[in-house]
């Protein structure tokens, strides 16, 4: 049995209009909260004298101080690096008592406040790197499918691959931009990374979902709506298949990797439930859709 997936894609837009959107006024209101990777912090370096705690321990020893989102880096075999926002002397004496709490023995090896990881001139060379990744994948679509000029131009292909990767990147955004601000949930480079993930992510299951389509012109002909709904049941399974042993490995990292990958594991798990939506429900909608336009257009 065919899914017309197609039929239903003004309810697709609707839906994937409103998550847009929503994520958009997030982001304008709300803003994303920084983590120290960008702003800057202070960084405390120590050597336990026995055995050293796990990360878990040491954060549950510091979940009194206003530190917030502590990275902690295990060294060697007795050390540790803590790297926090921005804390003053006082502060410090006070920490470095509470893990000496017990019988506990450490050895402070340095204390110093650090400036951000991700600094203004990377983060505008990050911005242009985007830009030209963007055209490259409209360049590169383009040209793997030169040889169709019809129903749709090649580069049309590519226009739509990058109006899909957004809607990817967004809906994560969004989510963070909420978290940011009614849970101190703060960008970090492992947050970053994962987004960056996410972005080759979304495109190669648009790409899969193109190249069914293309091989369903050069080779069956036929109704260009059927052709892209037969090309979308095709790789259903692949697309489903792929993205659910994705996901479960994701999700393991975060219910039981940890704090520190947690952020990372949901940055994932959004960018690719997001991806798999928008192959399956999106991309060939639009295609659909710039179709039925440009028919119009010429009546």
């Amino acid at each position: 049995m065919t899914i017309t997936f197609t039929k239903y894609r003004k309810i697709y837009f609707a839906f994937s209009g409103i998550l847009i959107l929503a994520s958009i006024v997030f982001l304008i209101i709300f803003g994303l909260k920084p983590g120290i990777d960008f702003t800057g912090g202070s960084i405390l370096e120590i050597e336990y004298i026995q055995e050293r705690p796990s990360n878990e321990e040491i954060r549950e020893q510091l979940s009194g101080f206003d530190l917030g989102n502590i990275y902690i880096q295990p060294t060697g075999e007795k050390g540790v690096i803590l790297r926090m926002k921005d804390i003053d002397e006082g502060l410090h004496q006070q920490i470095s008592e509470k893990l000496k709490e017990g019988e506990t023995e450490i050895k402070e090896s340095r204390f110093e406040s650090i400036g951000p990881v991700i600094g203004q001139e990377l983060k505008q060379k990050t911005k242009i790197v985007v830009v030209l990744v963007l055209l490259s994948i409209v360049i590169y679509i383009a040209l793997a499918f030169r040889r169709i000029q019809t129903p749709l131009r090649s580069w049309q292909y590519g226009i739509i691959s990058v109006l899909a990767l957004l809607h990817d990147i967004l809906i994560p955004l969004g989510v963070f931009s909420i978290l940011g601000k009614f849970y101190d949930v703060e960008i970090s480079i492992p947050v970053v990374t994962a987004l960056l993930a996410v972005l080759g992510y979304s495109v190669n299951n648009t790409v899969v979902v193109f190249d069914r389509i293309r091989e369903g012109l050069l080779k069956r002909g036929g109704y260009f709506e059927d052709i892209v709904n037969y090309s979308l049941n095709q790789t259903l399974a692949r697309q489903i298949n792929t993205s659910l042993t994705t996901l479960f490995v994701v999700a393991a990292i975060f219910f039981f990797g940890g704090e520190t990958l947690k952020y990372f594991a949901l940055a994932l798990i959004l960018g690719i439930a997001a991806g798999t939506y928008s192959s399956i429900f999106l991309a060939g909608s639009i295609l659909v859709s710039w179709f039925r336009w440009k028919n119009r257009q010429r009546e």
